[in-house]
């Protein structure tokens, strides 16, 4: 669907690159910094599962070691000039992965670890949750998914148009449709911990809610990296020339 829009339909995309926000150099610094973070997050998940009664808990956190330390390995390999300048589209590929890891995944797995710490009875009603939970996420990138093709659609991203210089109104005001589906997941998490918990520790429901916010912001930007991702391999001025300077647009 995306292959019927032309290179000026995107061109808003382009500033967090024009800025250099997103420039292979910054990628490369940021993937130093999150390989720390996400041994940080890895350590918490292996202390708080110790407490936990999440099912299969030691399966997953071993996947999840095995899959950020992989990552962890390919965002070393990109941090170096020689190859991120070379190979940047496969940079921003690994960078939408790191952030997902990072913020997503680990906010994910650490809010369902947290909640396991409380319930000592039924691991079965907190794998129940954790389906529910992870299958809101999938209605939010499916709605994000649509809204954001159809502002595509209408121009909404074309540069130096009305819309563009408007565009934090237009979009504070069109975020609803995922406000709503974000909302509720967040009203399931407070009833269900309601029903399943007899005395309720305001710090666990902040921690929980918190985390279960950041995991569907996560999942709320993830369309629009995709997004970037694609225009970088169709079009050549979504990239570096070697010197580091952005490649200008043809038309």
């Amino acid at each position: 669907m995306l292959n019927k829009l032309s290179e000026e339909d995107f061109l808003v995309l382009r500033k967090p690159l024009e800025s250099k926000r997103q420039s292979p150099i910054s990628l490369g610094a940021v993937f130093v910094l999150a390989i720390f973070c996400q041994a940080l997050l890895l350590y918490l998940e292996w202390f708080i599962s110790g407490f936990s009664n999440l099912p299969l808990r030691d399966i997953v956190f071993q996947f999840h070691f095995m899959f950020s330390c992989i990552l962890g390995g390919l965002s070393l390999i990109y941090s170096i000039p020689i190859v991120y300048r070379r190979y940047q589209r496969i940079q921003y590929l690994i960078s939408i992965i790191v952030s997902q890891n990072l913020f997503g995944i680990s906010s994910f797995l650490l809010s369902i670890i947290a909640i396991g710490t409380e319930m000592t009875d039924d691991g079965e009603v907190l794998l129940q949750f954790s389906i529910i939970m992870f299958f809101i996420g999938i209605i939010v990138f499916i709605i994000t998914s649509i809204r954001f093709y159809l502002l595509l659609q209408q121009g909404k991203y074309r540069k130096g148009t009305y819309k563009d210089k408007q565009r934090n109104t237009w979009e504070s005001k069109s975020v609803l449709p995922i406000i709503i589906p974000i909302g509720i997941g967040i009203t399931f998490i407070i009833q269900f911990m309601i029903r399943n918990f007899e005395l309720m520790q305001i710090d666990l429901i902040f921690i929980v809610i918190l985390e279960m916010t950041i995991f569907n912001v996560m999942i709320f930007v993830l369309p629009e990296q995709l997004v970037i991702l694609y225009c970088k391999y169709r079009f050549d001025s979504f990239n570096y020339d070697l010197s580091g300077r952005i490649k200008p647009v043809r038309d």
